[in-house]
């Protein structure tokens, strides 16, 4: 399952971090962070509740990049 996500962020190089956090989270198969428009593309591994890992992905990203946000 793929969803998008709108995110806040300030700087390509601090999406490029989120990115990153966003790949390495349980639960996430890909994750790709667009700068310019402000979106996060996430496909989760089969099974998984989007909504639950999501939270696990904002608190990644939180740690970081603390002053980014995902609007879930």
């Amino acid at each position: 399952m793929k969803k998008s996500y709108k995110i806040a962020v300030d700087c390509a190089n601090c999406a490029n971090k989120m990115e990153a956090a966003a790949q390495k989270t349980p639960g996430v198969k890909d994750a790709v962070v667009n700068f310019m428009t402000l979106k996060m593309n996430v496909e989760f591994q089969e099974g998984q509740d989007p909504k639950a890992v999501m939270e696990e992905v904002r608190k990644n990203c939180k740690k970081v990049e603390d002053d980014c946000d995902i609007f879930l």
